[in-house]
C-alpha cells in the first residue's frame, strides 16, 4: 500500500526544528518509508489510545502515527524519546 499524503502534527514540527542533523535525517528517513509501507514489521500499536496509534522506533526515539485508510494518508503524531512521548 502507498501512502498518498503524510501530514505532521505541530509537535512533530517543532520536534523537527530543534532536533540535531543527524537525528532529523534518521526520523526522516524512516517518515519516507512508513510512506511506502505503513505497516513495517517493526511497527507496534500503542495500547490506551483512543484512536489505532502506531509507533516505531529510530533508537531511542519513537514516531507516533495514525493511517487514515479512508484518505490514504498518515498522520504523524509525536516523535520524542522513549521517556516522554507516553507521557
Amino acid at each position: 500500500m502507498k501512502v498518498l499524503g503524510i501530514y505532521l502534527s505541530n509537535k512533530t514540527k517543532k520536534f523537527l526544528k530543534k532536533v540535531d542533523k543527524s537525528t532529523f535525517e534518521r526520523v526522516f528517513n524512516k517518515i519516507k518509508e512508513l510512506a511506502s509501507d505503513p505497516y513495517p514489521s517493526d511497527a507496534k500499536r500503542v495500547i490506551g489510545r483512543k484512536e489505532k496509534v502506531f509507533r516505531v522506533r529510530i533508537g531511542d526515539y519513537r514516531i507516533l502515527y495514525v493511517i487514515y485508510l479512508d484518505k490514504n494518508s498518515i498522520l504523524i503524531v509525536n516523535i520524542d524519546k522513549r521517556s516522554k512521548i507516553y507521557e
